[in-house]
């Protein structure tokens, strides 16, 4: 749920490569439906304001969000600053993370946060259980 899925559906378009599946105007409605991929993934979009007072709202109007949107990109660092350039908020910078990838988070600017991955390298299972280990006993010496 987004205010202006047409300007979020160019958002996506420019910030994450979206290509638009399907897009029309709701009945009856200012709103828009629409249906776009990134990548592999299908998403779907509407900005039909009050629709059903029980059903989903935006983040925008739930003051925040309960999900992160994450996908993996070719180049992390170049898909952060695209999204930022064209109005979104940098939440975490591009950083090489215990797990084995580079990983940021990016808000759009109607809410949504998306988690944006590169892998750099493939760990196996314990590998990622030890580094993780590592990385919260150095986290609590630095608080």
């Amino acid at each position: 749920m987004v205010r202006d899925g047409r300007a979020a559906l160019e958002f996506y378009r420019k910030a994450f490569d979206a290509q638009v599946l399907y897009q029309a105007p709701m009945p009856g409605m200012p709103g828009i439906f629409a249906q776009f991929k990134i990548g592999e993934s299908y998403l779907q979009l509407t900005d039909m304001p009050g629709f059903d007072p029980k059903g989903p709202r935006s983040p925008e109007a739930l003051g925040g969000t309960s999900v992160v949107l994450e996908m993996y990109v070719d180049d992390v660092d170049m898909s952060f600053a695209q999204a930022v350039q064209l109005g979104g908020t940098p939440l975490l910078p591009p950083t090489d993370m215990f797990f084995g990838d580079r990983y940021c988070w990016v808000g759009d600017p109607w809410g949504h946060v998306w988690a944006l991955a590169t892998v750099k390298e493939t760990l196996n299972e314990g590998d990622v259980q030890r580094r993780a280990e590592e990385f919260m006993l150095a986290m609590s010496k630095n608080k």
